[in-house]
């Protein structure tokens, strides 16, 4: 009884310790990453997962505030996460960050000086770039003609063709450079004319879209529209008709960068993903795939690319001078911003 009583236990203990290791292994089997959507070559997710033995789960989502909202109500957990500039800010000021280890991500020595100790993240803590580029008109210019002013996306003899940014931040940022202000003015006056411009414009729109533009705009259902640089070089493959133009008011420029949510469950998997996604080989292979520019300083040299999208993807420096980067704006204001857009939509 006694040897039967060890024996029972022995394999109690057994199975207890191969189960615990069991969901170990699970757990670190595992990155949960949260992206734009059209932003990432997915055969780099499988090539992960391959030299890693690590599994991806991969969601999109289709603006800041939408992957914002979704952290914020919790429920769902991630892993890594590719917010932009001021959103990073925002997250970092509201304490939804976990600091990197960077001795997990020895790829972050590749990245573009330029693009460390960002306004965002000044001391490097949180971040590390993954994309940066610019917005502007994509359009065809058998419909609308040639186009180098945001004045475009209100004049009415483009009515009905015309598509718009189904956020505020970016729609606003627009009709704001059109009238010659700041990208983060907190001026509510200048807050209110922008507004009542996008009114105006709202009885001439198609429609407002996010990654929607894609199909609207290849297929010829809508014939201009504001969007990113990136997106326009795969849009011009399906549609060699389509021009690019950042508008001589000036845009944005962008940074979108990985970062891993507070109490992340896998976060050595997360830090393990950024330094894959970082590396010389999978930045060119990604920065190819989608158009982007990649703040790999190595892969520019390596880009295997014709003009136009060199043009793109890399802008030049009296072009980029006229552009801004959204930083985070006071709560006041975004309060502002969401009550604006709230009486626009409805």
């Amino acid at each position: 009884m006694k040897k039967l009583i060890s024996v029972i236990v022995c394999t109690a203990m057994f199975i207890f310790l191969f189960s615990g290791c069991g969901g170990s292994r699970a757990k670190k089997g595992v990155v949960n990453v949260y992206n734009w959507g059209e932003y990432i070559d997915t055969d780099l997710l499988k090539q992960f997962e391959k030299d890693t033995g690590i599994k991806v789960n991969y969601k999109n989502f289709e603006s800041n505030e939408q992957m914002y909202s979704v952290l914020k109500q919790g429920g769902v957990s991630y892993d890594v996460i590719i917010p932009s500039d001021y959103m990073i800010s925002r997250l970092i000021g509201e304490d939804m960050l976990e600091p990197l280890n960077f001795s997990n991500i020895p790829n972050y020595s590749l990245i573009d000086s330029n693009l460390k100790n960002m306004p965002y993240d000044p001391e490097n803590k949180y971040s590390v770039p993954y994309m940066w580029g610019t917005v502007g008109i994509i359009y065809d210019p058998d419909v609308v003609g040639e186009v180098d002013s945001w004045g475009a996306l209100f004049d009415e003899k483009n009515a009905g063709n015309i598509l718009m940014f189904d956020n505020p931040r970016d729609a606003m940022g627009i009709a704001l450079k059109y009238l010659g202000y700041s990208l983060n003015t907190t001026d509510k006056s200048e807050l209110d004319e922008a507004f009542e411009l996008l009114k105006k414009q709202k009885p001439i729109l198609q429609g407002y879209v996010m990654d929607q533009i894609f199909s609207k705009l290849e297929s010829g259902e809508a014939a201009i529209g504001p969007y990113y640089a990136g997106d326009y070089l795969t849009m011009h493959q399906a549609n060699p008709k389509l021009k690019f133009c950042i508008p001589k008011e000036g845009s944005n420029v962008f940074v979108d960068a990985m970062c891993i949510p507070k109490g992340a469950q896998n976060k050595e998997n997360a830090e393990a993903f950024i330094n894959f996604m970082t590396g010389t080989e999978q930045s060119l292979a990604n920065s190819e795939y989608i158009g982007y520019t990649s703040p790999n300083v190595e892969v520019r040299s390596l880009l295997d690319a014709d003009e136009l999208s060199m043009s793109v993807m890399y802008p030049a420096e009296k072009v980029l001078s006229k552009c801004e980067s959204f930083i985070n704006l006071p709560q006041e204001t975004l309060d502002y911003y969401d009550s604006i857009w709230i009486k626009l939509k409805s």
